[in-house]
């Protein structure tokens, strides 16, 4: 058993046009993770026999495996969802992790094509307590094992998921390899000498390389044209995709795009995108947070989620840093300041924006956090969202600016739909910005 190669970027189809009345997801040419499966892809043998998971703290816990042949390795962290596993392990934002679901039992439904959230899975690997071999529903294309092993991530089950989750809880994440019981000795030498993935330009390997219109043309429900937007892709879920091409005509841009080049497309609005790993990293996430700096001291309107919250914040001069265990699941409550309403989020990040008065709230054991920066566009940034339970930044706004971030997922998929009309407020945000004339 070998170590798992590096995931694939995301596959993009060559046909970007409207192909007729079929899913959104089919005619604007996303690429689903269950596509090669459907075509006749073939799927390796499965792993089997014993398994044992080393922590970097000393920590030793056996399973089974199963999915690919291959050894896991990253950082163990854990989500609470009791379902849309398929979602989460396509979710670009768990690139370089070792996945671990609270949940007991995992691969219930089975695999579904049009779930999933990218074109590849993104995980290094993924504990269970037990991973369903049978899959129970009519639209099944595979089970987890089966649909592990095509995207050759490995997987162990059979383990004591609580115990895993109460360790990371208490003392952090931390890095970890998991493989065949014989291979424990190389397993802990690797362990020795692994590096953490955040070291890694993740943002680079999660998202596209040249900026495509998704829905070029796009008109609303009386055919006006839709005003059209450039969102940067950081690790983008297709569901924000989705969600945006309901109210906008989207221009999808690699991290790396300037501002300039942004707006030779002529859009009117910019959006950050979800991703994974540390957002002071100096690839191509600092490449997106001054490209919406820009934005913003050229007084355009720009939103930002989850990654592209926390680039934001460092933009305006407010430091990010790595959270003891993060916030990975459907169901983490947070608080508008402005009404008081409690709205019932679905996320997922490893890294927050810090309080500009309460500071870092919830931090790692390592302590690592971005240096002191510079507000890069001069608007003042405010606290309007803070997570019900621990009190960390979810959302920020600039002050008499067309400017807010969120650090949830407003499109979910999982999760709940709470936070789905903050797509709504971003079009009426535009649209009030410039009086309906684009």
């Amino acid at each position: 058993m070998i170590m798992a190669p590096v995931h694939p970027a995301f596959l993009m189809s060559g046909d970007w046009s409207q192909k007729g009345d079929t899913s959104l997801g089919e005619r604007i040419g996303l690429v689903d993770a269950t596509d090669g499966i459907l075509h006749g892809g073939e799927i390796p043998a499965l792993a089997s026999g014993n398994g044992v998971l080393l922590l970097a703290d000393g920590s030793r816990f056996t399973g089974k495996l199963f999915g690919a042949k291959f050894w896991g390795e990253g950082e163990l962290v854990f989500t609470t969802g009791m379902t849309g596993y398929q979602e989460s392990l396509t979710d670009p934002s768990f690139a370089g992790q070792v996945l671990t679901f609270t949940y007991p039992l995992i691969g219930n439904y089975g695999i579904h094509h049009g779930t999933s959230e990218s074109a590849g899975v993104w995980p290094q690997g993924v504990v269970v307590r037990h991973a369903m071999k049978h899959p129970d529903h009519r639209d099944s294309v595979a089970s987890i094992s089966e649909f592990l092993a095509f995207h050759q991530v490995p997987g162990i089950e059979e383990v004591d998921t609580r115990a895993i989750t109460r360790r990371v809880r208490e003392h952090g994440c931390v890095l970890c390899v998991f493989g065949p019981l014989e291979d424990e000795n190389a397993l802990r030498e690797h362990l020795s000498k692994l590096k953490s993935p955040e070291l890694d330009d993740l943002v680079d390997r999660v998202s596209i390389n040249k900026s495509v219109i998704v829905n070029e043309g796009a008109r609303d429900a009386i055919g006006n044209p839709l005003p059209r937007i450039a969102a940067i892709d950081c690790g983008i879920k297709y569901n924000i995709l989705r969600s945006l091409c309901c109210h906008f005509e989207v221009v999808w841009c690699p991290p790396d795009i300037t501002f300039e080049e942004i707006k030779s497309h002529n859009v009117v609005a910019l959006f950050c995108s979800n991703g994974p790993g540390d957002p002071a990293h100096p690839g191509k996430a600092t490449l997106a947070r001054n490209t919406l700096a820009d934005a913003v001291k050229a007084d355009m309107p720009v939103m930002g989620i989850c990654l592209g919250h926390q680039l934001l914040g460092l933009a305006s001069g407010l430091q990010t840093y790595k959270m003891r265990y993060g916030h990975r699941g459907a169901n983490q409550p947070c608080v508008d300041l402005e009404s008081g309403r409690v709205w019932i989020t679905s996320q997922n990040h490893g890294f927050a924006v810090a309080d500009p008065e309460a500071g870092m709230l919830a931090s790692h054991p390592s302590g690592l956090c971005s240096p002191i920066g510079e507000n890069l566009h001069g608007a003042k940034p405010k606290v309007r969202f803070v997570n019900a339970n621990d009190k960390t930044v979810e959302g920020l706004d600039l002050v008499d600016k067309s400017v807010f971030t969120v650090q949830f997922h407003p499109e979910a998929s999982p999760g709940p739909h709470d936070a789905y009309p903050l797509f709504a407020r971003f079009r009426k945000m535009v649209d009030n910005h410039y009086g309906g004339a684009y």
